[in-house]
């Protein structure tokens, strides 16, 4: 029986969360779902993290995704936006790794790059052209979901490469470890991730 394996990828936003699914069997990967996570009706930012930690949780816990990958956020001018949209995929990375599922990050050209060859390809050929390769019969109104999906895919294309595509992490002991600087010589230790699930109240 050839290996098995689900694979969720994820487009973090504030706005519009996009998520798309693929089953692999061997060496051939297999269309499964997408979908997106409309937030603009709401106002708080904290009930936006809420609710995208909580869809996060729900799609792990009905796909049982073997592995994660997301698209990290790109360097833009706007600082404000760079926040929001780092604490939509933190929130997402949480979710995934406090139910120790392997998690890649893919740059947004990285991405791009797998699909379409053309690593500033718009959302567009990027949709086309996974509707092309899955044999999509529609593609959806807003293309977040084709960006989640395309997450998915690239990770297909690029798993045995990891090392060269994108960060990764096997769990939350692996994100403590990588997101902690060594103390320098002669110097002081910078700011570390603190794992606070073994500390005593």
């Amino acid at each position: 029986m050839a290996n098995e394996k689900i694979i969720l990828g994820i487009d973090p936003g504030t706005t519009i969360m996009g998520f798309g699914l693929i089953k692999v069997v061997g060496k051939k990967m297999e269309f499964v779902q997408m979908n997106e996570l409309l937030l603009q009706k709401y106002n708080d930012p904290y009930t936006k993290l809420k609710l995208i930690f909580e869809r996060t949780i729900e799609l792990i816990d009905t796909y049982h995704p073997d592995e994660i990958a997301i698209e990290a956020p790109f360097f833009g001018k706007n600082v404000q936006s760079m926040l929001k949209l780092g604490r939509a995929q933190g929130v997402a990375m949480a979710a995934g790794l406090s139910r120790q599922i392997p998690i890649t990050e893919y740059l947004p050209k990285k991405i791009k790059m797998a699909i379409t060859g053309n690593g500033n390809a718009s959302k567009e050929q990027v949709a086309r052209m996974l509707q092309s390769v899955l044999g999509l019969k529609t593609l959806p109104k807003n293309l977040d979901s084709t960006d989640g999906l395309a997450a998915a895919v690239c990770h297909f294309y690029n798993e045995s490469r990891i090392d060269v595509i994108g960060k990764s992490y096997s769990g939350w002991d692996a994100f403590v470890k990588s997101n902690s600087p060594q103390t320098p010589k002669g110097g002081k230790r910078g700011n570390t991730v603190i794992d606070l699930r073994n500390k005593k109240k």
